[in-house]
């Protein structure tokens, strides 16, 4: 029997037909998934351009003590002590000051005897001469010694006040609490009294010192309060002082800044902090959330999406910032306008968007 080759073919050819047809159909069944987004409004905000300038940390006391006194040292503070206002910070030893001392309330034991002596002689004299016994020029020797000797225990009490002085600064009293930071002399050694034995630093009363161009002195003039940051913190501090003077060679001047008592574990002396200054009057200009900017070798974009939640490539040029909050420049875009700030990297141009809550 012969076999008609069309009739092996045809289910053949239903059969590719079908596999090629099924998918289609299935692909045009299939509902669109639309790319979610977040999206921010672009607003208008009175913004002030700024400038970030570097500054320090300092103390408002940091002094080094010296001894106020020649001797021998007795005890000096270890570096790191914490001390309170009136603790001692180190001792020189006061057996040298204790003994002249002495010798010194000795001396006003004698001069008090030679006076009270001087006085009764005087005293004798004067009956002696109403007698005529005695005569003026003893009287008046006498009346002379009495007065030296008067004078001399003035002299002998001041030199007893100046010994006690002495020895009130035998112990070397911190001036302000704080830590002990260096020390520069040992237990045992010999000083004089313009030796240096300990630095210390105030911790609890910091202020930031920073160098601005003195072209900006007008702007900051205007302000009360500035933005300072390190790696862990960001505040707004007062302006404490603004010293008008400009250094000739890095033509800047110096502002000084308050660090508040309640954040100082976030900083220490010495160290380096970043101050947020105005360096023009404020703007009006529009505003995007830096989550909208998207780098390209090209340019900066952001995806503005329209009221039928379709994206649109836009370039912008980026100005000023503020918080999360940077200035744009772009005559197409408006305020009130919706930029993309979550999934707007793969966005293409005319791509249909789902718009997803804040928190999404």
């Amino acid at each position: 029997m012969k076999i008609n080759p069309f009739s092996v073919f045809k289910p053949l050819a239903c059969l590719l037909l079908l596999n090629t047809c099924l998918p289609l159909a299935l692909a045009q069944q299939a509902p669109t998934v639309l790319k979610p987004v977040q999206v921010e409004e672009i607003k208008t905000t009175l913004l002030a351009p700024t400038i970030d300038i570097v500054g320090s940390v300092y103390s408002r006391h940091n002094v080094q003590l010296t001894a106020g006194l020649s001797g021998r040292l007795e005890w000096v503070a270890e570096p790191g002590t914490a001390v309170r206002k009136g603790d001692d910070v180190a001792r020189i030893d006061p057996l040298p000051l204790q003994l002249q001392r002495a010798e010194q309330q000795a001396q006003i034991k004698r001069a008090k005897i030679n006076q009270i002596y001087l006085k009764r002689e005087l005293a004798r004299l004067a009956d002696l001469r109403s007698s005529n016994s005695a005569s003026a020029f003893q009287f008046d020797q006498t009346q002379s010694q009495f007065d030296l000797a008067q004078a001399d225990l003035e002299i002998a009490e001041l030199k007893l006040k100046q010994i006690d002085e002495q020895l009130s600064r035998s112990s070397i009293k911190a001036p302000f609490s704080g830590v002990v930071t260096e020390r520069m002399q040992e237990a045992g050694a010999e000083v004089n009294r313009g030796a240096e034995l300990v630095q210390m630093l105030d911790t609890q009363n910091l202020e930031g010192k920073i160098f601005v161009p003195v072209k900006y002195l007008p702007f900051v003039r205007q302000v009360a309060s500035i933005t300072v940051m390190n790696d862990n913190i960001k505040m707004d501090v007062p302006i404490k002082a603004l010293i008008p003077a400009a250094d000739s060679r890095s033509q800047s001047f110096e502002l000084r800044v308050t660090l508040p008592v309640d954040e100082l574990s976030n900083w220490t002396a010495g160290q380096i902090l970043k101050a947020r200054l105005p360096v023009q009057h404020p703007q009006e200009t529009l505003t995007i959330h830096r989550d909208a900017l998207i780098l390209r070798q090209d340019g900066i974009y952001v995806m503005v999406i329209d009221q039928d939640n379709k994206a649109h490539k836009e370039l912008v040029e980026v100005g000023q910032g503020q918080d999360d909050w940077v200035s744009i420049r772009n005559d197409n875009l408006r305020s009130g306008n919706r930029v993309a700030v979550r999934g707007a990297e793969r966005l293409s141009e005319g791509q249909q968007v789902e718009i997803s809550p804040p928190n999404a």
